[in-house]
């Protein structure tokens, strides 16, 4: 985990951010092509992660960044990784891509103050679709559009031994996100509202959402993310754990989750 706190930055974590990594080998084309290596894939970059994010890898060591959507507390430090990319240790490299809605590019130069052109020698950015899928080095992307104010996407990625994570992004329940989470191994679930207290629908799941989630796609494990810095963590286990019985935990900055297949 690099950040997990929801819609802003939080006292103890920065907002979304999750580094997924696998080993695999490298691709046609790279210096040490068919040699072994870890590949190095972000799931969103929201603002105050690109802090930690240099904890856990060097930032040009990222193989690709896969945006949910484009809200700030997703997308914000994509802006900082330019500025490391440009300037930093080992630049000028090649580029990182940059998977997004559609707009993702324009997005980027906006929040970074840069021409399209500076994006353009800076991150490959590349448009997702619904169900559209991709491959990045060992892992497989699913795109599953879900439930937002905007246009926003879950990623079931599956490993090179056939775990299956799926990330939820921002989501209320639908179809979408039920579809990328069926049969996950782990699913990260964002649970950002509270049942009893927030009861506008078309943003976020809550625990108990999240939990029925869980239980309608099979998964093996549930961790719950996303939570905002005013929210009450036990609470939210306690309704999630309410539907579903399987594993649950609470994200934490710097937790380290394995995706397996073997229990």
């Amino acid at each position: 985990m690099v950040g997990c706190s929801g819609s802003m930055p939080g006292p103890a974590s920065a907002a979304s951010s999750y580094l997924v990594q696998a080993d695999g080998v490298a691709a046609d084309g790279d210096t040490d092509a068919g040699a072994a290596r870890p590949w190095n894939v972000l799931l969103d970059l929201g603002s105050g992660a690109f802090g930690p994010l240099q904890t856990l890898t060097a930032p040009n060591r990222l193989d690709a960044v896969l945006l949910s959507h484009l809200h700030p507390d997703h997308c914000a430090d994509v802006t900082a990784l330019a500025v490391w990319l440009r300037y930093g240790p080992g630049s000028p490299g090649p580029r990182v891509v940059v998977v997004g809605p559609e707009g993702t590019g324009q997005r980027l130069a906006e929040l970074s103050i840069m021409t399209a052109q500076e994006i353009a020698e800076t991150f490959d950015v590349r448009t997702v679709r619904d169900g559209e899928t991709l491959t990045i080095g060992p892992l497989v992307v699913t795109a599953h559009e879900v439930r937002h104010p905007v246009t926003a996407f879950a990623f079931r990625i599956t490993g090179p031994d056939g775990a299956v994570l799926t990330y939820t992004g921002d989501t209320d329940a639908c179809a979408g996100v039920e579809a990328a989470a069926a049969g996950a191994d782990l699913l990260l679930s964002e649970a950002a509202f509270t049942d009893g207290v927030d009861e506008v629908r078309g943003i976020h799941l809550t625990g108990r959402r999240a939990g029925e989630l869980a239980v309608a796609a099979d998964v093996r494990r549930l961790v719950l993310t996303h939570l905002q810095p005013w929210a009450d963590p036990e609470r939210i286990r306690r309704d999630a754990a309410a539907v579903y019985a399987g594993p649950i935990t609470m994200a934490a900055p710097a937790a380290v989750y394995e995706v397996s297949t073997v229990s």
